[in-house]
């Protein structure tokens, strides 16, 4: 669905993309992190075509955003940060006013319009003013006309920003819906949201990928976690002699009980080992587990690095 090969984008001597490359393919959401000034919305303005980048290639549906704009953007829609509403237009008019830009043919505007009210929940909506909506029911209409045309690839810049906790959680929800028949990407600052409804995460930092992975395997660790009911002499040496073991450190959880965090071996699992060898040492094991890390910790591990 979308290929990215190399993009690179500069404002005067400011390195906004520097070599980004990336493909998502047909049924996947996708979520693109980053801080302030990663290139977040760089990619997005570049992808739906409305920026042109120094260099690099970027194909949407099969064609070139640069060469075939129209034909690639025909497969897209797209909600930016701000939504480009007219807040004097009732929903309907404008609805009826994107179907005409998007070139749906007028005996086919009021089916489209009625599916994409009816999947945003703006039924009741259509004869009021947007500018008396509520900001939650202001991004509903702008989601409305990214998904009027019925499009295979949904970009969302932010879909979420400045909602309120119920608001969030209904947009949520509607992102999700909208899954099952687009192709999703949608930047945010809400590491919970991705978690929530991604299959796969790119991390952007200083316009470079810092991680591209789905998250079932972001959170896959390479680290085991042991305590023991009570303090035990030799357990560390012994620890560190079992085969695949990389490191072995000692800390106390908030229970004070004796805690051992082992770094092993890439898809290394360490856990029937260190068991066996509990049992042959008699030793009284409280807890033996798969260390896992949550996005916002590898987040950290990221920006720390930067």
């Amino acid at each position: 669905m979308i290929e990215v090969t190399d993009l690179k984008k500069s404002y005067g001597p400011i390195q906004a993309l520097r070599g980004v490359s990336f493909k998502i393919q047909s049924g996947e959401i996708v979520g693109l992190l980053g801080p302030n000034g990663a290139g977040k919305t760089t990619i997005i303005k570049t992808l739906t075509g409305y920026l042109q980048p120094d260099s690099g290639e970027v194909i949407v549906n099969g064609y070139n955003v640069l060469t075939h704009p129209r034909q690639a953007q025909a497969a897209i829609g797209y909600l930016p940060e701000q939504a480009p509403l007219y807040p004097e237009l009732t929903v309907q008019s404008y609805l009826q006013m994107i179907a005409d830009l998007r070139g749906i043919e007028p005996e086919q505007q009021i089916g489209y319009i009625s599916d994409a009210v009816q999947s945003v929940g703006l039924a009741d909506y259509l004869t009021r003013p947007i500018g008396q909506l509520s900001k939650g029911y202001r991004q509903r209409v702008g989601i409305a006309q990214a998904i009027i045309h019925k499009p295979m690839l949904l970009i969302l810049d932010e879909p979420t920003i400045g909602l309120d906790p119920t608001q969030i959680i209904e947009i949520r929800q509607l992102i999700k819906r909208l899954s099952q028949h687009s192709t999703i990407l949608f930047s945010t600052h809400i590491l919970p949201e991705v978690e929530m409804l991604c299959d796969r995460v790119i991390i952007l930092m200083n316009g470079e990928i810092k991680i591209d992975a789905r998250l079932s395997d972001l959170a896959q660790s390479s680290t085991t976690v042991l305590v023991l009911n009570e303090k035990t002499f030799g357990v560390e040496k012994a620890l560190e002699q079992l085969k695949g073991v990389v490191k072995v450190e000692t800390f106390r959880m908030d229970d004070h009980y004796p805690s051992y965090r082992l770094t092993v071996e890439q898809n290394t699992d360490i856990n029937p080992a260190v068991y066996q060898l509990a049992v042959e040492r008699n030793w009284q094991v409280r807890e033996l587990r798969k260390d896992t890390r949550m996005l916002e910790t590898v987040f950290s591990e990221l920006t720390r690095g930067e």
